[in-house]
């Protein structure tokens, strides 16, 4: 009993520990309605809707005004995100869904339906529940959204544009309203040197001058565009740049070409075509531009000249119909029938593709040669339509054509008519042209020389005719042989009949060769009868010169020994002669030396010709010369009862000769005149110094040299017996020594009246090694 008791005392405190607990859940039930209750009202306060996943794998809750983006259709049709919403944002809102439910990562974005709308979305874990809420967005905010978006397009369009920006090769910066830079691309930095744009902005580094910033921001303030082109420094370096500056917004953008190459290439054009003008002004051709307008619009001087037109109505930018017109009443232009057509058919050029010529015989007399030329498309840089005139003068090469032929058949009718054979042959060795001469020399006939034959057919012809043959083979390698250097040669060729011909080719500037035959039989003949003769000249000139060598050895040898054993007598050394004995000795002595001294005359003249006598050249005295010419005459003076009278000045000095052979020639001189002195007479020898020369001089008072020993003296005639020989040799010898030291002889002469001997010797040695006859001259 007690057990039971104590299970229904249990019961009974279960029961009202249960009451209890059930009264307390009965309140929760409520709170929980109430709060149900109050979060459905806040929930329906607003358009949205809620998305909860209880499980990861589980389905989700959707709670809220699904009509909101999917109206009239089930409420899971709000998970496909891509049927209502942008496919961007659609993927996006997938993307972050997925993170939340494996990651619990929480997520906030705006969306944009396909409709246009926008819509907040809201996602976080909730008590181990992925929620994802969903609402569309107040006016404010869609239009904040709205200004991210734009702003967010804005941004990606800028840097895009950046990009592109610092992709172009021309500079560009923005500015703010004060001016300042505030961003430039990358081609501004590496134009003024920076290491990018950061250190541009930082640093302000401006690409233009002050002067061109400021017309720019003046233009730019007025809400004009500054457009120009300047000259800027950059980098040491002179640049022509276009500089563009726009106003903006909030300030100013920028951009600078680089036209220097361009600038560079168009001043080149410039002179270029400042050339070509100064060019064609300088050609004697007269050059005429027209436009496509008709107008003038470049003349050279020969154009000008050749019409006769003033400058100032050139520079006027005639037409050319008004050219032809004033032309045409100054009668300088052909003569027309119909002058409008013949100028119409002019002017087709115009429109004509092709250059057309035309021929134009002025009143004048002259000719002129007329290039109508249709100017190229503007395109090509030359001025669109229009024509160039080009008149050539021919007048003077009709001329020249005239006497061109003219002269070709003189000079045909001249190679005709010589007696020398003429042939020429072209660069291919056939025959071009041949006189009758040549014909006839080689016994060509007409049909031969019609074929225009090649010179091995020649050759051959010749050869067999000619008594050596292999000089054809020589003849036609000169001809149509391939030599380095081609020259002139010549041959001698013997025919088989006697006769001798002398061949020359010569080269021709069109690689033609001349081939001449002159006959030297008569001259071949001539000249073997001359050698001949030379050879018996030589043959007789060297038996003289043997005659005189053994003469003068057999002469002189018993000569000097008379003239000892006279000189022995003379001396009385054999015994004491009487007078008579005496006066024979003196005479034998003075015969004998007389004789040794015309032999040795003639061997030095013999010397002199032959060319074997040698010259010593020192300084001679010109007083001690004289002396010493006088010692060797005293005797011979003071027998003939001569007197002798010196005029040396004591300052005469000296002067470069052979001292022998000036004593020689005053020795001659001296004993040619005491030998035409009579006695009691006077002989005079004076020296002098005129200028750079020295003059010798010996007068006498005797009968005088004849006419034909003074013609000896002054010229090279030999020696002859019929006017005296020791007389002749002693004047030959003294012409033969003044010869050979550059000198000269004057002299004068009258019978009865006496001789006056004037050798004049130049104070300097002569500058030639001889004297033209082979006199040779050694140094002292």
């Amino acid at each position: 009993m007690s057990a039971f008791a104590m299970a229904v005392v249990a019961l009974g405190r279960e029961r009202a520990k249960g009451q209890r607990a059930r009264s307390v859940l009965v309140g929760e039930l409520a709170e929980l309605r109430a709060r149900y209750d109050r979060y459905a009202t806040l929930i329906a306060a607003e358009p949205q809707i809620i998305v909860s996943w209880p499980s990861r794998r589980g389905d989700p809750v959707i709670e809220g005004d699904t009509d909101l983006v999917v109206p009239g259709q089930p409420a899971r049709r709000v998970l496909a995100f891509g049927a209502w919403l942008a496919p961007a944002h659609a993927q996006a809102l997938e993307s972050a869904l997925d993170a939340l439910k494996n990651g619990g990562e929480r997520f906030r974005l705006g969306l944009r339906s396909i409709d246009g709308r926008y819509f907040e979305a809201d996602g976080r874990a909730i008590s181990g529940q992925a929620v994802f809420r969903l609402r569309e967005t107040t006016v404010e905010r869609q239009e904040l959204t709205r200004a991210r978006e734009a702003l967010t397009s804005a941004r990606g369009d800028l840097s895009a544009l950046r990009t592109m920006l610092d992709a172009l090769a021309q500079p560009i910066w923005l500015r703010d309203r004060e001016g300042a830079l505030i961003w430039v691309n990358l081609a501004y930095a590496a134009a003024v040197g920076a290491s990018d744009a950061s250190e541009v902005v930082a640093r302000q580094i401006e690409i233009l001058n002050a002067d061109v910033r400021s017309s720019a921001r003046e233009t730019v303030t007025n809400g004009a565009i500054y457009a120009g082109r300047v000259k800027s420094l950059v980098r040491g370096v002179e640049l022509a740049l276009d500089v563009v500056e726009s106003p903006g917004g909030s300030g100013a953008a920028g951009m600078a070409t680089d036209i220097t190459a361009v600038e560079i290439a168009r001043e080149d054009l410039m002179r270029l075509k400042q050339a070509h003008a100064r060019t064609l002004d300088r050609l004697p051709t007269a050059v005429a531009i027209f436009g496509a307008d008709k107008r003038l619009v470049f003349h050279n001087a020969a154009y000008r000249k050749l019409w006769g037109l003033d400058e100032e109505v050139l520079a006027s930018a005639p037409s050319d119909s008004d050219i032809l017109e004033r032309l045409r009443n100054e009668r300088k232009l052909p003569e027309q029938a119909d002058f409008r057509k013949w100028k119409g058919e002019l002017f087709m050029a115009y429109r004509a593709a092709d250059p057309k010529d035309h021929w134009w015989y002025l009143p004048d007399g002259r000719t002129l040669h007329v290039v109508v030329t249709p100017n190229v498309p503007a395109r090509s840089g030359a001025p669109a339509g229009g024509v160039t005139y080009v008149f050539d003068d021919v007048t003077e090469r009709f001329s020249l054509e005239s006497r061109y032929n003219a002269l070709m058949r003189m000079q045909g009718e001249t190679l005709d008519s010589l007696r020398e054979g003429v042939a020429v042959f072209g660069s291919d060795g056939g025959l071009k042209l041949s006189n009758p001469a040549f014909s006839e020399l080689w016994k060509l006939d007409d049909d031969t020389i019609t074929g225009r034959p090649h010179v091995d057919v020649i050759a051959n012809h010749c050869a067999a005719l000619s008594a050596d043959t292999t000089v054809w083979a020589d003849i036609r390698m000169a001809v149509a042989g391939l030599y380095d250097k081609r020259t002139r040669r010549t041959f001698r060729v013997n025919r088989l009949d006697g006769a001798t011909l002398d061949c020359a080719t010569a080269p021709l500037p069109d690689g033609s060769t001349l081939l001449t035959f002159t006959d030297m039989t008569a001259s071949v003949s001539v000249e073997r009868a001359l050698t001949e003769r030379t050879e018996a000249l030589e043959a007789a000139s060297r038996i003289r010169d043997d005659f005189l060598r053994h003469v003068s050895f057999e002469l002189r040898l018993p000569l000097n020994s008379a003239i000892g054993f006279a000189q022995l007598l003379a001396e009385e050394t054999v015994g004491p002669l009487n007078s008579k004995q005496r006066e024979y000795a003196d005479h034998i002595k003075r015969s004998s030396e007389s004789l040794l001294t015309l032999i040795n005359d003639i061997l030095d003249l013999t010397i002199i010709d032959n060319g074997g006598l040698e010259m010593t050249f020192a300084d001679v005295d010109v007083a001690e010369a004289v002396a010493a010419a006088i010692r060797g005459i005293e005797d011979r003076l003071a027998e003939k009862d001569v007197r002798l009278r010196v005029e040396v000045p004591v300052d005469i000095g000296v002067f470069q000769a052979d001292a022998k052979r000036v004593r020689q020639v005053l020795y001659n001189l001296l004993s040619s005149a005491v030998g035409a002195s009579a006695g009691g007479s006077s002989i005079t020898v004076s020296a002098s110094r005129v200028g750079e020369f020295i003059h010798l001089a010996v007068i006498d008072s005797g009968n005088g040299l004849t006419e034909a020993q003074i013609e000896r003296l002054l010229s090279r005639e030999p020696a002859r017996a019929d006017v005296g020989l020791s007389v002749d040799v002693g004047l030959s010898l003294v012409r033969a020594f003044v010869a050979l030291h550059g000198g000269r002889i004057e002299a004068s002469s009258s019978p009865g009246e006496g001789t006056r001997v004037i050798c004049i010797f130049p104070v300097a040695r002569p500058e030639v090694d001889h004297d033209g006859r082979g006199g040779k001259v050694a140094a002292a």
